[in-house]
């Protein structure tokens, strides 16, 4: 049985272009990129405590990250200016033969 995800908000400030470049391309492989700064994640636990990780080894000291858990109640009531449903469970990305 796969652990239970939950949707977090990822908001970064990253001062250097090149730090930030390396943020967003970490980010882009596991969320959805809503702002320029910022990204929707299912993650587990175990996912979230990874992806801090690797985040840290980028950012520097001036730098600013912050991670925001959504239970499932307060996901489905976010105001998206796109006017779609995006917070619900993502359909997967692969297909089972």
């Amino acid at each position: 049985m796969g652990a239970e995800k939950q949707w977090h908000l990822v908001c970064y400030d990253v001062r250097d272009p090149k730090r930030w470049r390396k943020v967003f391309k970490k980010l882009k492989g596991r969320g959805e990129h809503l702002q320029y700064s910022i990204f929707r994640v299912n993650l587990s636990v175990i996912q979230l405590e990874a992806l801090r990780f690797e985040l840290q080894k980028i950012l520097a000291v001036e730098d600013d990250l912050m991670i925001i858990r959504l239970c499932d109640r307060c996901a489905q009531h976010v105001i998206d200016s796109r006017g779609e449903k995006k917070w619900q469970e993502p359909l997967p990305t692969f297909e089972v033969f």
